[in-house]
């Protein structure tokens, strides 16, 4: 990529109903990082924000699109489903807290470290939700 404005774009269908195909978007993203031949810190920080957005859409909207935006400077992932919305962003921001219910707890998720996971492993993260109609969510992680 030599040109500051050129992007490669990826999209990626984030499956609602199957935790066992919850995160093959990072694992897909990690690769096409690698071969672009990112560092393995970018390339870290990207696939933990992706597999804790591919979790949330999982467990709290039915799945969704994950879209990856890959710049010479900067990689953008904006994660957009038609979920229930967010109703507290400040309290689903604190460490711990989660709504997840018990049968997916008992699977090991729902731990409430999604969304400050991935507020910590990105430079920039903005929320946009509208309850009953969903949430994106668009991530930057500077190179």
């Amino acid at each position: 990529m030599s040109e500051q404005n050129e992007c490669l774009t990826y999209s990626f269908e984030v499956d609602g109903e199957n935790f066992t195909s919850a995160g093959e978007a990072s694992v897909q993203v990690k690769r096409i990082l690698r071969r672009i031949g990112f560092d393995p810190e970018t390339i870290k920080r990207v696939s933990i924000a992706m597999y804790e957005g591919e979790i949330n859409m999982v467990i709290h909207a039915g799945g969704g699109v994950a879209e990856l935006f890959v710049y010479e400077d900067k990689i953008v992932m904006k994660l957009t489903d038609h979920g229930p919305g967010i109703a507290d962003v400040s309290l689903a921001m604190q460490e711990g807290f989660s709504t997840a219910p018990d049968n997916i707890r008992s699977l090991g998720f729902g731990a409430g470290m999604g969304l400050p996971n991935m507020k910590r492993y990105t430079d920039e993260m903005v929320i946009d939700t509208k309850l009953g109609e969903g949430t994106t969510i668009t991530m930057t992680v500077n190179v």
